[in-house]
């Protein structure tokens, strides 16, 4: 399997985020999660003065552009490249091009991304019987269902409405085996 690297995607002006919600639900519902990590819209804070007022505000650092840490293969090229709203990856011809390191630096998102994270061990695995200790699930009992290490997060199921069965991520820390 290749190493998930960092690529650049073009879309309409304005659509940056809706870009980063149509991927992140595509692959919530391909199961994508151990081939497209992250995506994410760069922004800084600002201050802006507005009639004499200062307010902070978030402004995107590179519009029209979205970063995502992926594996490329066929799969992740072609959900990122049908998403609507994007018209294609940073790169020459039709092949991405990942970022290098050097790259990510001069771009001033290397402090904002770091590709070389301590790995997190967690003493669980797809399968096992675990339960919530803390946050919004907290006392739920679960199986774990899928592990996402670069988000060191777990998927598990949960009871919502009326009985239904509803899939969520759950943090590393939040959860422990029982």
């Amino acid at each position: 399997m290749s190493e998930a690297r960092w690529y650049v995607v073009h879309t309409y002006s304005g659509y940056e985020n809706k870009v980063k919600a149509n991927i992140e639900k595509t692959i919530e519902n391909r199961k994508l999660q151990d081939q497209i990590l992250e995506v994410i819209v760069p922004t800084q804070e600002v201050v802006e003065v507005r009639n004499g007022v200062k307010k902070a505000v978030s402004r995107k650092m590179f519009p029209g552009y979205v970063l995502i840490h992926m594996i490329q293969n066929e799969d992740t090229w072609y959900v990122v490249r049908n998403t609507r709203g994007v018209t294609g990856f940073v790169g020459p011809g039709s092949e991405p091009i990942p970022l290098t390191e050097a790259e990510m630096r001069s771009l001033g998102i290397a402090d904002i991304i770091s590709e070389k994270e301590a790995p997190v061990v967690i003493d669980v695995e797809v399968g096992d019987s675990i339960e919530v200790i803390s946050g919004a699930w907290e006392g739920t009992q679960s199986t774990v269902l899928a592990i996402n290490p670069a988000k060191q997060t777990v998927t598990i199921e949960v009871e919502m409405f009326a009985g239904q069965a509803t899939s969520v991520e759950i943090g590393f820390t939040e959860i422990k085996k029982m």
